[in-house]
């Protein structure tokens, strides 16, 4: 984790070389420390006054633990869409398939962000009977599922569908909504924004 290496944000091209900095967000048992200039790169700090330059996963991670606040319980979401852009940063960064669910109230407020399975998402890995009981565990109303493909590409596959079908037909029978299954590559597919929920 790097909540005790803040990260900085460092200006690049300017004849100034000290660095002001200013707090922008209280985070776990430290802050999170920003320097802005127009055009920069980002450092961790890993002790005082000494930063290297931050790699990828680091600001990945670290993003992913911001926007993981947006889904915490009692938030509300006004549509699939607006959860989409939360899942795909929380999704991004494993190198292998993740099938999860947001489990909703009827205001579809979330109650949870479950990871369900690993591995190919496909009839073999994903059992309905799991998933009923865990909607049934946390009262869920409605649910949006969703997973991420390593390799980038978001149109869905036969299997996607499949088991879409199949998770919506169990959650049918004991009076909770799918309202979407969101698949995370490169973009977001929405299977009901493309009417093939």
């Amino acid at each position: 984790s790097i909540v005790s290496r803040p990260l900085l944000l460092h200006g690049v091209g300017k004849q100034t070389s000290h660095a002001a900095q200013k707090t922008l967000i209280p985070h776990g048992h430290g802050f999170l420390w920003f320097f802005f200039w127009r055009i920069g790169m980002l450092y961790i700090q890993i002790s005082p006054g000494h930063y290297q330059l931050a790699q990828e996963d680091d600001v990945i991670a670290e993003a992913t633990q911001i926007y993981n606040q947006y889904l915490n319980r009692g938030t509300a979401l006004s549509s699939p869409s607006e959860a989409g852009k939360y899942i795909k940063l929380k999704l991004i960064h494993y190198e292998y398939e993740v099938f999860l669910a947001l489990f909703l109230d009827n205001q579809h407020r979330i109650i949870s962000c479950d990871e369900l399975f690993r591995g190919t998402i496909d009839a073999a890995s994903v059992y309905p009977r799991e998933v009923v009981k865990t909607a049934l565990f946390h009262n869920a109303a409605a649910i949006i599922f969703a997973h991420n493909h390593p390799s980038g590409v978001s149109e869905p596959s036969h299997a996607d569908i499949a088991i879409t079908q199949t998770l919506k037909s169990a959650l049918d029978l004991v009076g909770i909504r799918v309202l979407d299954h969101l698949i995370c590559g490169t973009d977001v597919y929405s299977l009901q924004e493309h009417g093939r929920l």
